[in-house]
């Protein structure tokens, strides 16, 4: 199982900026990680790890996520293919499809059928990669997307590592479904349980891998998984809080209540949705007790944590990075990675 970090959102300035990113991205490969991913929240996920090329030599590179419906596959295309080719083979382009209000009222772009909408944009970028590598006449024609003309002077040409992995972020089965036939990998949602991987999301990719003659050592599952740890009781405290508070967060979205569902706590996402209509986002997490915690999270001392993950996802999951909003101090990161070693 390969662990994963992740590079923090930027601001203009300060130690958040940037010009340090490099530094951070180095200090994670010495750190020891496999790979770094970083968000599209209020800034861009490309630059930082443009810059992360640019100052690592072996980690791996991607976005999770970037917003797929905010982007054309074309522009998509050619951020992953110079991306790619400038860090020698080391990115993953991590996608997801984001939510209606996000995609037409903050993007302004169009929504529909996102399932079938992710399917193609991710077989249209496919399709121009296969242009630029293979030299494959680019004749794409679907419903939402079409991509029929590539003249000398817009073409890159091929890069020695071939076009980058594809990972989709996926909660419901039908993009769960679609990221198995048609992507690399899947990029689990925090907001998910051993339970609904075992028994919805496995699934749904055996769909998918069997539509596409795929199998199992075709694809990566990687997974931010919410991870609760501290070094004394006031340290814990605070991330058990933190922690219930972003599960609250997730679980008012309807398009996640499946998972909720699943473990009989279906009647709890219109009552955290309606909280967050009135911007009670601190008060939600108090509807978070310590069964659903535990449940979504791997709670203990830092280094206990790598064998709890392990017994719950080693079998099933090849890479995880650490979803904890409350992260803050190093040393105790490098006893949680230590874990797996």
């Amino acid at each position: 199982m390969k662990v994963d970090g992740g590079i923090g959102a930027i601001s203009t300035s300060g130690t958040g900026s940037l010009a340090a990113i490099g530094a951070a991205a180095k200090a994670q490969e010495d750190f020891g990680y496999d790979g770094i991913w970083s968000a599209e929240t209020s800034h861009d996920p490309f630059y930082p790890l443009l810059i992360a090329a640019e100052h690592t030599e072996r980690i791996e590179l991607g976005t999770g996520i970037a917003v797929a419906f905010a982007r054309s596959p074309m522009t998509l295309a050619n951020t992953a293919w110079d991306l790619q080719g400038f860090s020698d083979g080391r990115f993953m382009l991590g996608l997801g499809s984001q939510i209606k209000p996000h995609i037409e009222k903050r993007f302004s772009m169009p929504w529909s059928h996102p399932a079938a909408r992710m399917r193609e944009l991710v077989l249209a970028m496919r399709a121009i990669w296969a242009n630029w590598q293979d030299g494959t006449p680019l004749q794409f024609e679907g419903e939402f997307y079409r991509h029929t003309l590539m003249t000398p002077f817009f073409n890159p040409g091929p890069i020695p590592a071939g076009p980058p992995k594809v990972f989709l972020a996926a909660v419901g089965e039908k993009m769960t479904e679609t990221a198995g036939e048609v992507c690399d990998g899947i990029i689990l949602h925090g907001f998910t349980t051993e339970r609904y991987v075992r028994e919805v999301t496995l699934p749904a990719l055996e769909r998918g891998w069997a539509k596409a003659g795929k199998t199992r050592a075709d694809f990566q599952l990687s997974g931010p998984l919410f991870v609760v740890t501290g070094t004394n009781d006031e340290e814990i405290g605070k991330a058990r809080a933190g922690t219930k508070q972003q599960i609250a967060f997730y679980g008012s979205t309807p398009a996640y209540r499946g998972v909720l569902e699943l473990h009989g706590w279906g009647d709890l996402q219109p009552e955290l949705n309606a909280m967050s209509k009135q911007g009670k986002w601190v008060e939600m997490g108090g509807l978070i007790d310590d069964e659903i915690l535990e449940t979504f999270a791997v709670v203990g001392e830092p280094e206990k944590i790598g064998a709890e993950l392990t017994r719950r996802y080693g079998d099933i999951v090849d890479r995880l990075s650490f979803y904890a909003p409350y992260q803050s101090d190093p040393d105790r990161w490098r006893a949680v990675l230590d874990g797996f070693r």
